[in-house]
């Protein structure tokens, strides 16, 4: 099992590894795979967009726009195809009370992640986002299922 923090991201050519990442409350995990070429990644973003962020605030895999194109070209560079990569992502919670707009971090980390991969071309084949409970995510490669766990509710498959 590899675990991928807060903020970074990894990636593998083993179709039997098993990729985590714990703590998705607003933040986004973002699952992807190339079938076809056997190269499988995940990154965790806290953030939606860098261009947001302050000078003190340098580490691009914090933000969706900036580390989910580092992973695209990760992936790459592994001998990924970008046209044969498919994405499942989960997360973007509210945590904190009611909050709308800019305060809803949760909501914008969905749509900027949504944006980014559409903007890539790459397809978001399954997701379980928003509401307001933490999660963990388990993508296991050789099936590309995404097991979403979270405290008193059964676990979920996407």
């Amino acid at each position: 099992m590899v675990i991928v923090s807060i903020a970074d991201l990894k990636v593998t050519g083993d179709g039997n590894e098993t990729l985590v990442t714990y703590a998705l409350g607003s933040c986004v995990g973002i699952c992807l795979r190339d079938a076809a070429n056997g190269v499988y990644g995940l990154a965790h973003i806290m953030l939606p967009w860098s261009k947001e962020a302050s000078s003190a605030e340098k580490n691009p895999r914090r933000y969706a726009d900036t580390c989910i194109t580092e992973l695209i070209s990760t992936m790459v560079n592994m001998g990924a195809k970008r046209s044969g990569l498919e994405a499942k992502i989960a997360g973007g919670a509210q945590m904190f009370g009611a909050a709308s707009g800019a305060f809803n971090i949760g909501e914008r980390n969905i749509s900027a992640v949504y944006r980014v991969l559409e903007a890539y071309g790459i397809p978001v084949v399954g997701a379980e986002v928003g509401g307001s409970i933490a999660r963990t995510l388990y993508f296991h490669c050789s099936d590309f299922a995404v097991e979403i766990r979270t405290a008193n509710r059964p676990n979920i498959i996407i």
